[in-house]
């Protein structure tokens, strides 16, 4: 016997497949577990950054005078 599929049993099963993911992911985001890793990683962007008492300011002499 061969069973055939409709588009509309592939699309509900691709619907339940992408809900399933959806699922997990959020399950895998909000664990308690990957919070640490999770602010660290949330501390990138600045990581490349110079401590502000290091930081050279601008000469005002090289400056443009045009408004």
């Amino acid at each position: 016997m061969v069973l055939e599929m409709s588009t509309g049993m592939i699309r509900g099963l691709g619907t339940v497949v992408v809900f399933i993911a959806f699922i997990g992911l959020t399950l895998w985001v909000f664990s308690s577990k990957r919070r640490p890793e999770f602010a660290e990683a949330r501390l990138l962007p600045f990581a490349d950054e110079p401590p502000a008492d290091t930081a050279t300011p601008q000469d005002p002499a090289t400056r443009s005078t045009r408004p």
